[in-house]
């Protein structure tokens, strides 16, 4: 289903050399902050996008189009009630060699305050601050991954029909996050174009990273529920690199949640459904683990409860088991985090942009062929989110 667009806005954007300036008397606190990420980084197999390297370029023009276009919305915050134009509205900006797209901006401005994130630490993080780092992923997709150099943000270029599945589910994205602001699904911030002088668009997508803060994780995993391609030779160990590893790496493996387990198991069975009416597929759940100190176990009382703020104008239910709320850990990213007896663990629903089309009807008849008793992803929504709950069920207690 295509998104509905009703032509685009064009502006000369803002320099961002305005920003840098505002950005100067800060600027040495975080140097000292990308140094002590440094070794972190290259532990994480995460590789600073520097001038030399092949994509500076590219992430060059995203950081300076992505500061004109947060700069829009702090200079012009949507008010009033939501309508039907923020979620179709098209800003291009023009720049010397390029010009970046906003899609949807004021509906993702909307969503990002109603996450409590302010516009200008979203601006600071994203813009020419500092370098995009690269995330060498395991996926067989050919798309590139970033993060921002305080490792918070998630990037992701994308195909342009995933784009238009993104956005014509969007509006329904926000309404499922205001009846369930503790939802595992990432939180997507933003969807852009960027085309360099009169080359192809290329997307991109911003979401706020699963695996934030990143200090202390051990492992990593991306889970579908099913065999088939679900292996990753691990890193040597030792190495540099730390790889997101797949389902069959994680065998006789266990998610120990105490009482937090009912709650996953419910938010799983909510988040799901809704990506199945959707016709969704082909999402992953990834999963970290990250070994809690000893004077960090069984800390009830460092934990507060915390209520997601909705979107102004929202009508959210008023029955508190319906929206499945839990007690949140009073630290960041705390929508993705759950703390079991003995181990924090990071939890998030990603990659939503995949539906259950003739394209993967035809590859889910051909697997069928190939791979007789196996399980792989291509498989009807229903069977895909029963699945991949059954999975989580069998591997936590």
């Amino acid at each position: 289903m295509a998104a509905p667009s009703p032509g685009p806005r064009e502006a000369l954007a803002p320099s961002p050399e305005a920003g840098q300036r505002a950005a100067t008397s800060s600027s040495s606190r975080r140097r000292g902050l990308l140094w002590r990420l440094r070794d972190k980084q290259t532990r994480m197999g995460l590789f600073e996008i520097g001038p030399r390297h092949e994509l500076h370029g590219l992430t060059s023009m995203m950081q300076a189009g992505l500061w004109a276009a947060t700069q829009v919305s702090i200079d012009h915050p949507p008010t009033g009630l939501p309508t039907q134009e923020d979620f179709s509205e098209v800003l291009t900006q023009v720049h010397e060699g390029f010009e970046l797209g906003t899609l949807a901006g004021p509906a993702f401005a909307r969503l990002r305050r109603s996450l409590g994130l302010a516009e200008e630490d979203y601006q600071a993080a994203l813009g020419p601050g500092g370098p995009y780092l690269q995330f060498l992923s395991t996926s067989k997709s050919k798309a590139s991954f970033f993060l921002s150099h305080d490792q918070r943000f998630f990037l992701k270029t994308q195909r342009r029909r995933e784009v238009r599945v993104l956005l014509a589910h969007l509006p329904r994205y926000v309404q499922h996050l205001q009846r369930h602001p503790h939802s595992l699904l990432a939180r997507l911030l933003g969807v852009h174009s960027l085309r360099v002088a009169q080359g192809k668009k290329k997307y991109f997508i911003i979401m706020q990273s699963v695996f934030y803060p990143a200090g202390r994780i051990s492992e990593r995993y991306d889970i579908k529920g099913c065999e088939v391609s679900r292996w990753v030779e691990p890193a040597p160990e030792g190495g540099p690199l730390v790889l997101v590893l797949k389902d069959l790496n994680f065998q006789g493996k266990t998610v120990n949640l105490g009482p937090q387990r009912s709650w996953l198991l419910r938010q799983m069975e909510l988040d799901t459904t809704f990506l199945r009416e959707l016709r969704v597929l082909d999402y992953s759940l990834l999963l970290a683990f990250q070994r809690l100190h000893e004077d960090e176990q069984g800390q009830g009382g460092s934990v507060i409860f915390r209520v997601a703020r909705s979107v102004h104008g929202a009508q959210i239910p008023e029955e508190p088991d319906s929206q499945n709320r839990r007690l949140l850990p009073d630290g960041p990213n705390a929508l993705h985090v759950l703390d079991g007896p003995e181990h924090r663990y990071f939890l998030g629903l990603v990659d939503l942009a995949t539906v259950y089309g003739l394209r993967k009807r035809l590859e889910h008849l051909w697997k069928t062929l190939r791979y007789p008793g196996r399980t792989f992803s291509t498989v009807s929504p229903a069977r895909y989110s029963r699945r991949l709950c059954q999975w989580v069920e069998a591997h936590t207690e």
